[in-house]
């Protein structure tokens, strides 16, 4: 469900964001107020009306990796009803985001880039890193790329 223009992804949110409290589901509300205030700050910081969807995938993502560490920490505290709150927040994010990439899916498509750009070493790694985080902008997780990246580059020595 990515936008082209974030006005789209704000009217979006604040559509839902009426569903929401019509049907008075905070938890949800409190998920779509956290994304129409990123937003916010993110025009506020910038001094833009209008971010690109590469943009506002970022700053989806980041909400989204927000609350899933959160999650994390939460679970290591043992407060599984704070972690279940955080996981929920960002199932809830994720909706705004594209369908995301599997595992195997990542790999086929690095070892695409890696044929295209003849890389052949880690000393390619930037080179690959760069053209993979553009293709599958929003649609896989920059760690697990760069990971899998690392073990084909390994393997190809």
């Amino acid at each position: 469900m990515a936008q082209k223009c974030d006005m789209d992804l704000e009217r979006e949110v604040m559509d839902q964001l009426k569903v929401a409290m019509k049907a008075k589901d905070h938890k949800r509300m409190e998920a779509l107020r956290a994304i129409k205030s990123a937003i916010l700050n993110a025009k506020t910081a910038s001094e833009r009306q209008e971010f690109d969807e590469e943009t506002q995938l970022k700053i989806l993502q980041r909400l989204v990796k927000q609350r899933l560490d959160s999650m994390q920490i939460y679970q290591g505290q043992n407060r599984m009803d704070l972690a279940e709150e955080e996981e929920l927040q960002a199932k809830i994010i994720a909706e705004f985001l594209p369908k995301q990439l599997s595992d195997e899916e990542i790999e086929q498509k690095i070892e695409e880039i890696i044929a295209k750009t003849g890389a052949s070493s880690m000393k390619d790694m930037g080179k690959v890193m760069g053209l993979a985080s553009k293709e599958m902008a929003g649609k896989a997780n920059n760690k697990t790329i760069s990971v899998l990246v690392q073990k084909k580059l390994r393997s190809d020595l």
